[in-house]
């Protein structure tokens, strides 16, 4: 399978704004931001889609929502959204599951 954009990404072959990182998530600012604040938490394991999740990785899953509070207090908003896309027809571009946080609708 060939690497996706993400994975190139966690290898440092493609340059990107780092927000947080640990040994199971990377977090990067979206390249094109639908809100003030638009990230994207990526776990480094690819999973292609919301679909190939297994029991496994459920503690994963977990940890993911874990970071978005913690985003959520690093950066001071009171709120945002957790979006995942899941396939083709969800609107799913890279298939690496990633979670858009997004914030900062309004002033």
């Amino acid at each position: 399978m060939e690497k996706s954009i993400f994975t190139r990404i966690m290898e440092g072959e493609i340059p990107a704004k780092v927000e947080y990182e640990d040994e199971q998530v990377i977090v990067i600012h979206d390249i094109a931001p639908k809100a003030r604040v638009h990230l994207l938490i990526i776990p480094r394991k690819p999973i292609p889609t919301l679909m190939d999740v297994t029991p496994e990785d459920l503690p994963l899953i977990g940890h993911i929502h874990q970071v978005a509070q913690t985003l959520a207090k690093k950066l001071e908003v009171p709120g945002f959204r957790l979006i995942n896309n899941c396939g083709k027809e969800g609107g799913q571009e890279v298939f690496h599951i990633h979670y858009h946080f997004l914030a900062g609708f309004t002033e």
